[in-house]
């Protein structure tokens, strides 16, 4: 029997030390509950400071994920994300 891949994840996230008050902790939780292995990286508070997350997405908002070669920011698109891989769903191809 083979072992499944191991899932894991970079979240960049805000500072905010608890995971109940704000969009980046409703990712946190959600990946989380997931049982996916996360690794957070805390972004400055102000925006003009997160040149990776910028990097990444063109943007100075968290929260970001990265999920191997995917990277998705907006709390809610990320939980969306997370529910349809969860429903047994191919990794979607971009390309096409």
């Amino acid at each position: 029997m083979e072992k499944a891949a191991r899932v894991s994840a970079v979240l960049h996230r805000c500072r905010t030390p608890t995971n109940w008050l704000c969009p980046c902790g409703r990712v946190a939780r959600e990946l989380g509950a997931r049982g996916i292995e996360t690794e957070e990286r805390r972004v400055p508070w102000r925006r003009a400071d997160r040149g990776a997350v910028d990097a990444l997405t063109g943007q100075d908002r968290v929260p970001v994920v990265q999920l191997g070669s995917d990277v998705i920011c907006d709390s809610k698109r990320i939980v969306e994300h997370l529910r349809w891989r969860g429903a047994g769903c191919a990794a979607p191809e971009f390309d096409r």
